[in-house]
């Protein structure tokens, strides 16, 4: 089956001309697009000839694609209209594009204008390459969703691109932090293993004579239980949206949860890597990833579709 091509779609409350000039622009371009860390234009021989240039991606620390791209020409019409078509490609067998083509379109409005790109390209390797693609065309669609939201905020509220780019990583990376936290705390200490510590802490909290009258397997299965809504609240934060949702529930939850701890046993506040330490340093993380998240940089925010409302 064919692959449909990536096509991304943003109103943006700025001038045309001004818009323009941020995606046209190399220096301004590499910025805000996350799919390069460079683009450099080669000088034209000629005001006729297609503006070629190079550029470089940063897969990871010693890593990089290397690609050249040209600008075949540029289309103003009457209405204001702008649209200018793009040839891009690589050598570099490590990239698994080989050549594409598309466009970007810059199409006026009251408001500002409608910035809109489309583009596909071939891969390499045969079946294996189109099998990779089915994971990788997504990934380079939700990128330039994320890169155009990006410069729709740098143009309409003025916040430069690597001030997003930071707040919108740390809050993933808090995120992922928070996953690995709700998600361990779940799994193994009351579901693989049931620390004994775990029982007892619900025995304490539910009454002296609890265990005595239901029996500790009924316990058992309570702590079973919390483990359960744990791993499901960790699943929670590798949701894209209601990051600060999940943040707000923390910073209510951890004291409680710190109190109660505390209550159940209180030797463990001055025990090594004690809950109260651990739940502070959390909650304080928390109200770090509330302020970070505020108006963050979102791919949703973009049409992904021809005629898609958002």
């Amino acid at each position: 089956m064919k692959k449909k091509p990536i096509y991304v779609e943003v109103d943006i409350r700025a001038p045309i001309d001004e818009a323009w000039n941020y995606t046209q622009n190399p220096k301004l371009h590499e910025q805000w697009d996350l799919r390069f860390t460079s683009i450099t234009y080669i000088d034209k021989k000629s005001p006729e000839e297609p503006q070629r240039f190079t550029y470089e991606t940063k897969v990871m620390p010693g890593i990089a694609v290397s690609g050249w791209g040209e600008s075949k020409g540029e289309h103003h019409k009457k209405d204001g209209t702008k649209t200018s078509s793009l040839h891009f490609g690589t050598p570099q067998k490590i990239s698994p594009i080989a050549e594409g083509k598309g466009y970007w379109r810059y199409i006026p409005d009251d408001q500002g204008l409608t910035f809109l790109t489309q583009y596909d390209y071939d891969v390499r390797y045969g079946k294996l390459g189109k099998l990779f693609d089915a994971v990788f065309r997504p990934v380079m669609g939700w990128a330039t969703a994320l890169s155009f939201d990006v410069l729709k905020r740098w143009l309409e509220k003025g916040e430069n691109p690597f001030s997003q780019y930071r707040r919108f990583f740390l809050t993933m990376l808090i995120s992922v932090l928070f996953c690995f936290v709700w998600l361990y705390h779940g799994l193994v200490p009351k579901i693989i293993v049931q620390h004994p510590t775990e029982v007892m802490m619900i025995e304490k909290l539910l009454g002296g004579d609890y265990s005595q009258l239901n029996g500790s397997s009924n316990t058992s299965q309570i702590v079973n239980w919390i483990g359960l809504a744990e791993i499901i609240f960790a699943l929670c934060w590798l949701l894209p949206r209601g990051k600060r949702l999940l943040f707000g529930v923390q910073i209510v939850l951890f004291p409680f949860l710190t109190l109660g701890a505390v209550l159940a046993d209180k030797t463990i506040a001055t025990a090594p890597f004690n809950p109260v330490t651990l739940n502070v340093a959390l909650w304080v993380l928390s109200i770090i990833g509330l302020i970070l998240s505020k108006d963050m940089p979102s791919a949703k925010s973009c049409k992904r579709k021809r005629g898609e409302t958002t």
